[in-house]
């Protein structure tokens, strides 16, 4: 790869380096006296190939300015466009799974990064470790013109999103949405409308975004993941998640449906339709 073609996201403690203002990048040059740990492709994106390195703490570049790093979420939400939302997904991810998988689930050899795939390999038993991806559904119920949002015990005060969950071992997506539902709110959905998907660097979900009608049954939150839950309206939606979700996706599907103006932070990239 030659510099002018190849940049690089660096990550230190499992961390992306990025401000608020988006993530940082490097070029070949910019790193040349910086040790790298590791390092994995991240793909094509216009014309320049782009790789995670992950470095030691103290060895970042003298040009980062230590005391403007924040956190992936401030980092997304400068996003403005699908491909950056992409790249800083895979390389959040790809951080995750390095940090995580260190040694061969079969016989416990450190691992090593692989030097042609995103892979890591054993130099014992040549296992190779591929990053993990974790199934969830995400689902919006309606009915009628309102649609259920619910108050999840790790959301910030006042915010509301639609439900969701993993999918279980053998279980389809579907019943897993209906599964999830009766769980977490104790009511019964029909009519599942697959939309779109999302990969979610939270870890390591990959979701799936589904549409559903109110079936039967009173809400009530499970009191230990769901705090509160109800029925909104256009007219009286709570503090809804952030633009680059798929959450907010399918909230601004459903206000499209019953013919409302979206609001003016809504979906930036991620067409709703």
């Amino acid at each position: 790869m030659s510099d002018s073609h190849c940049v690089y996201l660096l990550a230190t403690n499992g961390h992306l380096i990025g401000t608020a203002s988006g993530v940082t990048t490097f070029s070949e040059s910019d790193l040349v006296n910086t040790p790298i740990i590791a390092s994995y492709p991240l793909g094509l994106i216009e014309n320049a190939d782009y790789r995670v390195a992950i470095v030691a703490e103290g060895d970042l570049p003298t040009s980062v300015d230590r005391d403007a790093l924040c956190g992936l979420r401030t980092m997304l939400a400068a996003v403005e466009d699908e491909s950056t939302y992409t790249l800083l997904s895979s390389a959040a991810q790809i951080v995750t799974w390095h940090e995580s998988f260190k040694y061969c689930p079969r016989c416990a050899t450190p691992l090593e990064a692989h030097q042609d795939e995103l892979a890591k390999v054993c130099g014992s038993c040549l296992h190779r470790q591929y990053p993990r991806i974790s199934p969830c559904i995400i689902v919006l119920v309606r009915k009628g013109d309102q649609c259920l949002l619910a108050h999840a015990s790790k959301f910030a005060p006042g915010r509301y999103s639609a439900l969701a969950g993993f999918i279980e071992a053998g279980e389809s997506a579907e019943n897993a949405v209906v599964r999830e539902v009766e769980e977490e709110v104790g009511i019964r959905v029909k009519n599942l409308t697959y939309c779109f998907s999302q990969s979610w660097p939270f870890p390591h979900s990959f979701m799936l975004g589904y549409m559903a009608e109110y079936d039967s049954g009173e809400i009530t939150p499970d009191g230990e993941e769901i705090l509160d839950a109800g029925w909104f309206s256009a007219s009286n939606l709570p503090v809804l998640p952030p633009k680059f979700t798929i959450a907010r996706r399918l909230i601004d599907r459903f206000l499209i449906e019953i013919g409302e103006s979206l609001p003016e932070d809504s979906t930036l990239f991620f067409t709703a339709e």
